[in-house]
């Protein structure tokens, strides 16, 4: 046994540091084996902590800076250590039990090779072990051999272990000078460091289970509460550890894999979920590439005391086998779920499998159509690389020389266009024959946010793919209100629970903008939603939660921002509304007067109402009528038990028709001197989904007769469906505007003979007797090519091209061809005109230009007049150096933001798990049961294991466990069974605990702590 001891206390300065620090120093002064002195070293100033005096027992108390590290504030302390005495490592929150300090030391008396004795540390009321034992990974990563289980003497008989924590340590007397925390660690690993170096001084550290102290987690000793100080410290002292450790001549190569290994274990904190700890991690790698002095200094005390091999080390380290086990809280694949998904039990397979019958059946000739054509339709690029250079800021593939960054749509583009990289056309027109079984799965999955029973789900999603506003996009040829239709329930599904994972936070980033790339206009009414939620949240102090909802918005910033600079700086606030894409404006749309606002209020967002104007003597005013059931159903959500939620659902439908309301009559877009406003039916797509899901609501909570809740749902979705009539069959009526198309709007000389570089000049003749000019590069206009800074242009930016058209078509006796030439153009195609001055227009057009020298006509084709520059023609105008230099930032800061948030939104076992451990329903009230789909063989299963508990309590306590009846009773797939009052309690007593814990960033409780909880 040593002869002394000197205790050294770590406190901080403080009211509470105080009060803690008094029992600390009456649980050392209650030991059975006193110590002989005790130093407090104060992090901050004495006067703070004194109090009344401190006892006898107390040699001295040292004063040092506030915010030093538990191993700097021991350096001072070290001096006043007289040769012989042990040390016993403690802090301000270290209280130990009375015969600690005996038994601590007993154990270096019985065990002369021990340089270390480490007690087991417990929480304040002994309950659940802290640490016990430390051991690391061939990497370097420390691992608590047990930590966090409840405290059962399960590991009273351990002993041997590569190391323990510092708190409550007691360093032999004799290797004290020797085995110094390391200040360099900066407050982590401190106990794993010293355990490493006894070992290789042929020392080892041994366990004191029965010696007990208890700690908090906030001690000057513990690691910091904040999981991003947490982490730095921990890859501080992981790669400190790394260099002090690795042979002289790894020590380079290990130096100069920081960064590149900070970069790959970003990457694995986003997929696993822990955004907070990439900051964390360039910055320890930066920390540690500058700490010269500290490393060499770490390696020098090392070395001087070395003794022993790194094979001392090896049999302690933990193999991944073992750390998976350790890991593993016992939570499979099965289980936890307060709500079950069953997609293909509960019918959502057939129901998706019912509308792609429909979807052919209705759309059956785009089955042979090579691509798409009409209305806002356009081909796309016919290789991938062009889509995604349309994608990126720089040149624009139409106007003279037009330099900026790319609409968010192009980028959406690129992405559907990249599903079918060997003809990306035919990507749009899968697109269409799939977009009504694509609307009813993301409906049904929303759907799962509202309702656990199948029948509502799939209302859900025929409700959604019903939408007139939606049928009346597939009809009119509307790619951007067909993707925003279609993306709109993927979002909401994921950012309702943004705030309990980085996993749906990070899905709902990308969905929101993407949504918001193909339709800016519901910006203003995302962001106000935003915003409330965000409030809300931080207002109850849910910080974690509030983080991600911040997080969902910041990849759609990323991708608008450069836009928004472009508008701003040449154009208008109000332009950054404009739809994207190709404009159409002949389509017709309801109007900002007073019957448009009436269609658009009852959910049609065309005067026609989905069709039904072009059907013979329909009533135009009963066809409202079709959509009241869906309408009644939603108000009275707002008086449902699940009012909450209902009312929300609400005030999104409002904002969704308000929205639909400010849009109908904003003009910002211009295509050869016509305007066309804003599409209202992107508004009423978000007012859609707020309207629907109000209505499962109402039928999942207020309506509790089954059977007047499967008539209200049948009137609801029979009526959907015959408002859906007109705009299901109008492709066969031929109503609908669409139409093959080829797979350029150039002639094929243009696209056979053109790169992406050579520009063609088109003059389109107007109706009105003025001529339209436009400069399209590449082999012909795409979809994802066209930009909003053209379209919503209110100056001319064809640097000079108009007035060049004019002479061009004039007497004035010029070289014109050398002037296109000059400009990298290589062909003029002149457009059919469409009335009568146009005609006359294209007669006098076609004239003039045969009549110039340096044209060589190529034809007359279905597209116009096409003629050829002769002669050499100049490269088109590229990007100067500050442009490159410009294109090469956005560029990066944007893929940074999206590869982020893609990294953040695969799924991992323990994210699956968390999910699994909460709710699905969005918004249950706390009064609402508990309702669980049971099939007959998890009754079986159930009624077996009630059984058998009933004998095993029988046995010994003559408790009567009742059997779970109706086990043989033939249940429908969709049949509810609410469990009993102590099931339910039990179910939302888990769904609170699992729910907390997510918020406050901790681990769900698994399987096998309820079972110790429940034993």
């Amino acid at each position: 046994m040593p002869a002394r001891v000197h205790a050294l206390v770590v406190t901080r300065s403080g009211e509470s540091a105080r009060t803690q620090l008094t029992r600390t120093l009456d649980a050392v002064r209650a030991q059975t084996l006193v110590p002989d002195a005790v130093t407090i070293v104060v992090t901050g100033s004495i006067s703070a902590i004194r109090g009344d005096g401190f006892p006898a027992i107390v040699e001295g108390v040292v004063e040092t800076r506030p915010g030093l590290s538990y191993a700097d504030a021991l350096q001072a302390a070290y001096p006043r250590v007289s040769e012989g005495r042990a040390v016993w490592l403690l802090a301000q929150d270290t209280v130990p039990e009375p015969d600690a300090l005996e038994l601590l030391a007993g154990a270096l008396e019985r065990s002369p090779s021990a340089a270390i004795a480490a007690p087991k540390l417990t929480d304040e009321k002994h309950h659940e072990i802290v640490s016990l034992g430390v051991t690391m990974t061939s990497l370097g990563r420390s691992v608590e051999l047990a930590a966090g289980e409840l405290d059962q003497g399960q590991h009273d008989g351990a002993e041997d272990a590569l190391s323990a924590d510092i708190r409550g340590m007691l360093v032999r007397a004799d290797v004290v000078q020797e085995l110094r925390p390391d200040p360099a660690l900066a407050g982590a690993d401190e106990g794993l460091d010293l355990g490493v170096r006894a070992r290789l001084a042929g020392r080892r550290v041994v366990l004191v289970p029965p010696a007990q102290v208890a700690v908090r987690p906030d001690g000057p000793a513990a690691l910091p509460q904040r999981e991003s100080q947490r982490a730095w410290a921990t890859r501080l002292a992981q790669l400190h550890r790394r260099l002090s450790y690795a042979p002289v001549v790894a020590v380079p190569l290990h130096w100069l894999t920081l960064l590149p290994l900070a970069l790959w274990r970003s990457a694995g904190h986003l997929i696993g979920k822990r955004p907070a700890s990439v900051p964390a991690e360039w910055g320890a790698a930066f920390t540690e590439m500058l700490r010269f002095g500290a490393v060499a200094r770490s390696r020098a005390a090392i070395a001087a005391t070395r003794s022993a091999g790194w094979a001392a080390i090896a049999p302690l380290r933990i193999t991944r086998g073992e750390l998976h086990r350790n890991l593993d809280d016992g939570y499979g694949s099965e289980g936890g779920a307060v709500s079950e998904l069953r997609f293909f039990s509960g019918g959502g397979a057939w129901a998706v499998l019912a509308a792609l019958v429909v979807s052919v059946a209705s759309f059956t000739t785009l089955l042979a159509w090579p691509g798409m054509g009409g209305g806002a339709l356009l081909p796309l690029h016919e290789t991938v690389s062009a889509l995604w250079a349309d994608a990126a800021w720089g040149l624009r593939g139409l106007g003279p020389h037009t330099v900026g960054p790319a609409d968010p749509f192009a980028a959406v583009i690129a992405v559907l266009g990249s599903l079918w990289p060997g003809w990306p056309s035919r990507a749009m027109v899968l697109l269409w024959l799939l977009a009504l079984p694509l609307a009813v799965l993301g409906g049904w999955f929303a759907a799962t946010r509202v309702t656990d029973r199948s029948g509502l789900r799939i209302l859900g999603g025929v409700a959604w793919a019903l939408a007139p506003t939606f049928l009346t996009a597939l009809v009119q040829g509307r790619p951007a209100a067909v993707i925003l239709h279609l993306l709109l329930p993927w979002a909401v599904h994921a950012a309702v629970v943004a705030h309990r994972s980085w996993g749906a936070a990070g899905a709902a980033s990308l969905l929101i903008a993407a949504s918001l790339a193909c339709a800016p206009s519901i910006a203003p009414a995302v962001i106000a939603l935003w915003a409330v939620a965000l409030i809300l949240f931080i207002l109850r102090g849910r910080i974690h939660g509030s983080a991600r909802l911040i997080w969902t918005m910041i990849p759609a910033v990323a991708m608008f921002a450069p836009l928004v600079w472009a508008q701003l700086r040449h154009g208008s606030a109000v332009a950054l509304l404009a739809d994207p894409g190709s404009i159409w404006p002949q389509g017709p749309q309801a109007t900002a007067d007073a019957a448009g606002r009436g269609a658009l209020a009852t959910g049609f967002p065309t005067m026609d109402l989905a069709g039904w104007a072009s059907v013979g003597g329909a009533p135009l005013a009963l066809v409202p009528l079709l959509l009241a059931p869906l309408a009644v159903l939603a108000l009275i959500a707002a008086v449902a038990p699940r009012w909450r939620a209902g009312i929300v659902l609400l005030a999104v439908a409002v904002t969704g028709i308000g929205t639909s309301f400010l849009v109908a009559g904003v003009v910002v877009s211009f295509f050869h001197g016509d305007s066309a406003a804003i599409w209202p039916g992107s508004g009423l797509s978000l007012a859609w989904i707020g309207l629907v899901g109000a209505a499962l609501v109402a039928l999942d909570t207020a309506l509790t007769l089954h059977w007047l809740r499967s008539a209200a749902a049948t009137l609801a979705g029979l009526a959907l469906a015959v408002c859906a009539l007109p705009a299901l069959t109008a492709e066969h009526q031929e109503r609908a505007v669409m139409s093959a198309a080829a797979a350029q709007t150039l002639p094929a000389l243009v696209a056979a003979e053109a790169d992406i570089e050579a520009g063609t000049l088109v003059l389109t003749p107007r109706d009105d007797g003025a001529l339209a000019t436009d400069v399209v590069w590449g082999p012909g206009r795409t979809l994802g090519a066209q930009t909003t800074l053209l379209s919503t242009a209110t100056e001319p930016r064809d640097d000079g091209l108009a007035l060049l058209a004019v002479d061009l078509l004039s007497a004035r006796d010029y070289d014109a061809a050398k002037s296109l030439a000059d400009r990298g153009i290589s062909f003029v195609l002149l457009a059919p005109g469409g009335s009568d001055k146009g005609e006359a227009l294209h007669s006098a057009a076609q004239t003039s230009i045969e009549q110039r020298t340096g044209f060589v006509k190529a034809g007359s084709t279905d597209r116009g007049v096409l003629w050829r520059i002769e002669g050499s023609v100049a490269a088109r105008p590229g990007l100067d150096d500050a442009q490159q230099a410009a294109a090469r930032l956005v560029v990066l800061l944007q893929l940074i933001a999206v590869i982020v948030a893609l990294l953040l939104s695969i799924p991992t076992r323990a994210s699956r798990r968390a999910a699994r451990a909460q709710s699905r329903i969005v918004g249950r009230a706390p009064e609402e049961p508990v309702v669980i789909s049971r099939r007959r063989d998890a009754l079986a299963q159930a009624d077996a294991e009630a059984r058998e508990l009933a004998s095993i309590a029988g046995e010994g306590t003559g408790v009567v466990v009742p059997a779970v009846a109706g086990s043989d009773t033939q249940i429908e797939e969709d049949t509810q069974i609410e469990e009993d009052t102590q099931i339910e309690e039990a179910a939302s007593s888990e769904e609170r605990e699992a729910a907390s814990a997510g918020e406050r960033g901790e681990p769900a409780p698994s399987a096998s702590d309820d079972q110790e909880d429940r034993t």
